[in-house]
């Protein structure tokens, strides 16, 4: 209504740090190969968090966080705070001597703020040694790295080992409040929380406790609250996503501890949970001493009604009604019901709108997307819209929604037009699922018989060798494939740089000795981009990039409609290759589960039923590829894990049509060809149950960061099938000696046995340079050779 006094306040939780045209990628990128110093990549990275911070307060968002920009990870850039440094990185206190040339410039002296001249004795993080901590060094392998919550970001995992310190060894938080603030912006800092960091750290001491090290944790995190409260703050917004998981009785008493102790500071303090719903945590967490609290209302809606009756009045509830974690519109009217609900409880009082989650998961601009047509473009938000939408809720709360009466009857007419759209329902696709049967699922034969089919096919030698699939994109690959997009290079031109480029391939890997070859994947831009370009359903962008880690950046795709696959989508370069050789060359797939995840998937119906479309796509690739001659088929599934809801009550179901899309697509196979699958950087321990129900014959998955440790869930459930643990960290630029292979594959041997072993890289090699893979991939094929004498 008219002169009514505005009280709810639009907020932020965190936004993009790459940059609309990936600049953060390009400036780390160059630092890391020496073509700019430490003062120019800090330079970049200032006139990007300045951009964004501008571009929150320009429309109209109250509440800007900080400290949400990192060069890598803010988990990392938590431990870097911490001063939570690995005792391989410290060796004789100078990391700068020990890393590549390429990890090493000149004027790297300090990790985005001053640093204590104190600090080279206590563990302080330069640059280098923060960007060694995450790729490895030529002394020391880079810490682990896996997914955060159910997303497809990864973090780098906190070590701790036995006698564990802690210091504050950066500024960084306090230095960007300070930043915001010289340039007249107020923000509310971001830290990730204290239990929600030692809880997904690692000990590396036996019977060391994570947990147990909270109150040598707890006076770092006072120190910054404090000199934050010095620095003007008033508000700190700390994440504890780990709230919608199922804690441990010492995870709830070390939250009370934490936020007991850290309720002194004179800081007001809002914990924000995300991803999943609260239920059993929500009385819990309000009894906590704490002034604020934020819960997504995107992933868990029904969560309101109890939110409203334990939350008190007296503080600030913030509603993460906006999708933080997808690309489509809000519909207003839907989100404008959650938050009347929230004013008939509580009033106009401490209440926030904002998105469910940071925005980091989702790209920053659709203004940028000239190639969408207008119809799908109408239908989506990136960061900045998202933000103009959460603006326009807040005021249509404060004001009457006749204030917004354009946003909403544009956001209206956008639900209403996708409902409606002919491209999104496709008869034909309802039809197949109609007739999917349970014996889809299904390979003819068992395992055992399988194998003993396969080995007799293949003649492979014991420990056999072979990689995840992509060989390095080159400049002249990506700048020639670019080129054929443009229509620069006819077909004839392409067809033919890419034969250029397999057959060298093919070659590269007879003359290692590689026993099970790839065509190299050089035709691919991404391996479910590509996939989804080949399908219907599916829609892309020019610059829809967002994060997964460090300086790999995805663009997903847009699952809007129907998925089918119209024609073969890789049989003609698998099938080429393989006539370039006698040795046997897998085709390469991306399976159901991972295109569904690594996509923007439409919210309109439930993603089993999306997936269940794909696999039956993929199946009709399978049957293809083995009609053509391709005898070893791998699916990829790097995304199983990462899928896996957050509460165990909710795993069972997510498994059950998780592992029957995966076997759909794998079930129109013979027995005589051998499918693989491969997963990564994940922990699968607590779901090896479902690994062995896709009765893949054989699995390769990351295990060098962990030194093999992964290995030991399938030990344990003696897991039947035939494995290939990663003997190789590929997203590191260190070449691993043949000595170091070995002592993995040593250590595999003691899990496993030997004839379950395939020897092979932790992941693809599409990210790294010829001259960095031949080293490695021949000291990989040495150690196998080694392992073969030596039994």
């Amino acid at each position: 209504m008219k002169g009514r006094t505005i009280m709810l306040q639009s907020a932020n939780l965190g936004f993009p740090r790459i940059g609309l045209k990936r600049e953060l990628k390009k400036a780390t990128e160059a630092y890391w190969k020496g073509e700019i110093d430490y003062l120019a990549l800090r330079k970049i990275g200032a006139k990007l968090r300045e951009r964004h911070w501008r571009l929150q307060r320009d429309v109209g968002i109250e509440v800007i966080p900080s400290n949400d920009f990192s060069f890598y990870d803010q988990v990392l850039d938590t431990t870097a705070m911490l001063g939570a440094i690995p005792p391989r990185y410290r060796a004789n206190g100078n990391n700068r001597d020990r890393l590549s040339p390429s990890a090493r410039t000149p004027n790297a002296h300090a990790m985005m703020a001053d640093v204590a001249e104190t600090a080279a004795t206590s563990g302080s993080v330069d640059l280098d040694t923060y960007f060694a901590m995450a790729r490895g060094s030529a002394a020391a392998p880079a810490m682990e790295m896996t997914k955060w919550f159910d997303t497809n970001y990864h973090y780098i995992v906190p070590e701790f080992y036995e006698g564990q310190q802690f210091r504050l060894a950066s500024r960084k938080v306090i230095d960007e409040f300070k930043e915001a603030k010289a340039l007249g912006i107020h923000t509310r800092p971001v830290l990730v929380g204290p239990v929600t960091y030692l809880s997904l750290g690692k000990a590396k001491s036996p019977d060391l406790d994570p947990l147990s090290l909270l109150d040598r944790l707890l006076p770092v995190y006072a120190d910054v609250l404090t000199a934050l409260s010095e620095a003007g703050a008033d508000w700190v917004q700390i994440d504890e996503p780990i709230l919608g998981l199922d804690l441990s009785d010492a995870q709830r008493d070390a939250m009370r501890t934490a936020y007991t102790a850290l309720s002194q500071s004179g800081l007001k303090i809002l914990i924000a949970t995300y991803f999943e719903r609260l239920d059993d945590n929500l009385s819990f967490v309000a009894s906590l001493p704490i002034d604020g609290l934020h819960v997504d209302l995107v992933r868990a809606p029904a969560q309101l009604v109890s939110v409203l009756s334990v939350w008190p009045k007296s503080r600030i509830l913030s509603l993460g009604v906006v999708d933080g974690r997808n690309i489509w519109r809000t519909d207003l009217n839907a989100a404008s019901g959650l938050i009347e609900k929230a004013l008939a409880a509580r009033g106009p009082d401490n209440l926030q709108i904002a998105p469910s989650c940071s925005l980091l998961h989702t790209p920053v601009d659709l203004d940028g997307e000239t190639k969408l047509d207008d119809e799908l473009k109408s239908w989506l938000a990136f960061s900045k819209q998202k933000l103009i939408e959460i603006q326009a809720l807040t005021r249509a709360a404060n004001e009457g929604k006749q204030a917004t009466l354009e946003a909403f009857a544009a956001s209206a007419a956008a639900v209403q037009s996708r409902a409606s759209s002919a491209r999104v329902h496709d008869e034909k696709v309802a039809a197949c699922m109609a007739a999917i049967t349970p014996g889809d699922a299904n390979r003819s034969g068992s395992f055992a018989e399988r194998q003993a089919k396969q080995r007799k096919r293949f003649a492979l030698p014991k420990f056999p060798t072979t990689t995840i699939g992509s060989f390095p994109q080159t400049e002249e690959v990506r700048k020639t494939r670019a080129g054929h997009r443009r229509g620069d290079l006819d077909d004839a031109t392409y067809d033919a740089f890419l034969m250029k480029e397999i057959e060298n391939a093919v070659r590269i890997q007879e003359n290692l000795g590689i026993d099970v070859l790839v065509h190299g994947e050089f035709e691919r831009n991404d391996m479910v981009e590509y996939f989804g370009e080949q399908l219907s359903g599916f829609a892309f962008t020019q610059n829809g990039w967002v994060q997964s880690y460090g300086t790999r950046y995805v663009k997903p795709p847009i699952i809007f409609g129907d998925v089918s696959r119209p024609k073969p989508m890789t049989v003609r370069w698998s099938a080429y290759a393989q006539s370039l050789t006698d040795k046997p060359v897998k085709g390469m797939l991306t399976g159901p589960v991972t295109i569904l995840q690594w996509s923007f998937v439409r919210d309109d119906q439930p993603g089993s039923v999306t997936c269940r479309q794909i696999a039956l796509a993929i199946r009709d690739e399978v049957v293809d590829l083995e009609k053509a001659g391709i005898g070893i088929i791998q699916i990829d599934e790097p995304a199983l894990r990462e899928g896996l809801p957050l509460r165990h009550t909710d795993w069972q179901a997510y498994l059950d049509w998780a592992v029957q899309c995966f076997r759909i697509s794998a079930g129109g196979a013979s027995d005589l060809t051998q499918i693989h699958t491969h997963m990564c950087y994940g922990e699968f321990n607590d779901i090896m149950q479902a690994i062995a129900a896709l009765d893949a014959d054989v699995i390769s998955i990351e295990t060098s960061r962990s030194q093999m440790e992964l290995l030991d869930g399938f030990s344990e459930f003696k897991y039947p099938n035939e494995i290939g643990p990663g003997v190789y960290d590929i997203h590191s630029p260190r070449c691993p000696c043949v000595g170091e292979m070995s002592n993995l594959i040593a250590k595999a041997r003691e899990r496993l046995a030997p004839d379950q072993i395939w020897i092979n890289p932790d992941c693809g090699l599409k990210t790294r340079k010829w001259d960095e893979v031949l080293p490695a991939l021949k000291n990989m094929v040495e150690a196998a050779k080694k392992m073969r004498e030596d039994l």
